[in-house]
């Protein structure tokens, strides 16, 4: 049976990947078989009509004259022709997923994977970076959101697919790769060599303290009470266990703000959030508004889909600031979006990464995946985040950048504290 969910993801690319044998040339021409049978060659009564002649013509050549016997796999240059038509959208994140891909992405949304722990993506063809996993083996390197990725174990990225690129970067617990990557504002690449791991996943971690107990910010710059509660809610990803992990924290916070303590605000942070499922976003964003529209599904075709707040949030009247940055896509973007729609929050940062699209994830048979962009997203108000000509990501309304020469003092979060301090 075909499982279909509606996504609205940045493509969680850490999560994706399967590794190609080399075969060794030992054949014998003279026994050589072929071994290509064609299961089904009609195609459904709604697809338009296609030669398929020069298909078929290719298929055969290469099974007849192509010098490698061992290297025809008819499986796989199936996939490469399905991948390849899919391709032919232009569209990043319209993707057909072999098998193997397709169980490894399942288990990153799960929160568990082996790899470097980054979200990849693609910008005017260049394969990025979207987000460093917190404390993942990629963060560890020196990985940042948005450096390029120039090589792949020497090998130039350019003309790469998302998919080719997935398939290099990612590998087994204990195995290494190297990035030649330009940081973002720089001229100089850097080689970084990354060494993979288990890659285990919370969405959520949270806490409230006193604003001088909070260690990544410099508290002495701050006036006011340095006793003042802060509750912080760090948002990772959108997977399958994010719904009950949030609850978990949202609850705590707020029993802790109904039996008294004085909490100023609640900080959410989605800071290289890469996204995931559309579902899960609207039922963040209903933690803190009370009624009316999350995001607006548009397909071009007919009015807009208005998905709206899907239950009574915990904390609705709190005061809120949202972090965001250049990491932030998808669905942590259509979360910070209706929160300053709904006149909710406060966006602290940098500039979100800009993916106002929607992908329905189906399963086909044999295992195999498919995501199709279906429609764009746009907030409340009716802004559109996507990169091209009509939409560039969410600008923040206080714009703060870190500080490069003091990497271990937060100023995005210190930022944040000065503002519900009302600073």
């Amino acid at each position: 049976m075909k499982s279909i969910r509606i996504i609205a993801i940045i493509v969680i690319s850490s999560l994706l990947g399967y590794y190609v044998g080399v075969n060794k040339i030992t054949y014998d021409w003279k026994t050589y078989v072929p071994t290509i049978q064609v299961a089904s060659k009609e195609p459904p009564p709604s697809v338009q009509a296609v030669d398929f002649a020069p298909f078929w013509t290719v298929m055969q050549k290469i099974e007849s004259d192509y010098y490698d016997k061992t290297a025809i796999d008819p499986q796989k240059m199936l996939n490469g022709a399905i991948s390849g038509m899919v391709s032919s959208l232009d569209d990043p994140f319209t993707l057909y997923l072999p098998p193997q891909q397709n169980t490894d992405f399942k288990q990153g949304l799960a929160g568990k994977f082996e790899g470097i722990g980054a979200e990849l993506g693609m910008q005017d063809r260049q394969i990025i970076i979207i987000a460093p996993l917190g404390g993942s083996p990629s963060e560890k390197a020196g990985i940042k959101a948005g450096d390029a990725v120039l090589k792949v174990d020497g090998e130039l990225t350019s003309g790469w697919s998302l998919q080719q690129a997935v398939n290099k970067i990612r590998g087994p617990k204990g195995s290494t790769v190297v990035l030649t990557v330009l940081h973002k504002g720089q001229t100089a690449a850097q080689e970084i060599t990354i060494t993979r791991d288990t890659i285990t996943v919370k969405s959520v971690t949270s806490w409230i303290k006193p604003v001088k107990d909070i260690s990544e910010i410099n508290s002495k710059n701050l006036p006011g009470d340095k006793n003042a509660e802060i509750a912080y809610i760090r948002l990772s990803q959108f997977g399958d266990d994010t719904n009950n992990e949030w609850l978990t924290s949202t609850n705590k916070i707020s029993r802790e703000i109904q039996a008294g303590k004085p909490v100023k605000g609640v900080i959410l942070d989605l800071r290289n959030n890469p996204g995931g499922y559309l579902t899960d976003a609207v039922f963040i964003a209903s933690e803190f508004i009370k009624s009316g529209t999350v995001v607006q599904q548009a397909d071009g075709h007919s009015p807009n889909l208005q998905l709206t707040v899907s239950r009574k949030g915990l904390l609705t009247d709190v005061p809120l600031v949202v972090l965001i940055n250049g990491g932030s896509a998808s669905a942590s973007e259509i979360v910070a979006g209706a929160l300053r729609d709904h006149g909710r929050a406060t966006l602290v940062g940098e500039k979100s990464f800009g993916k106002g699209t929607i992908q329905q994830a189906e399963d086909l048979g044999g295992n195999a995946g498919l995501h199709v962009t279906i429609a764009k997203w746009l907030t409340p108000n009716g802004t559109w985040v996507g990169n091209g000509k009509n939409g560039q990501g969410l600008t923040p309304d206080v714009i703060v950048k870190l500080d490069p020469k003091d990497p271990a003092r937060d100023t995005q979060l210190e930022k944040a504290v000065s503002v519900l301090l009302g600073k």
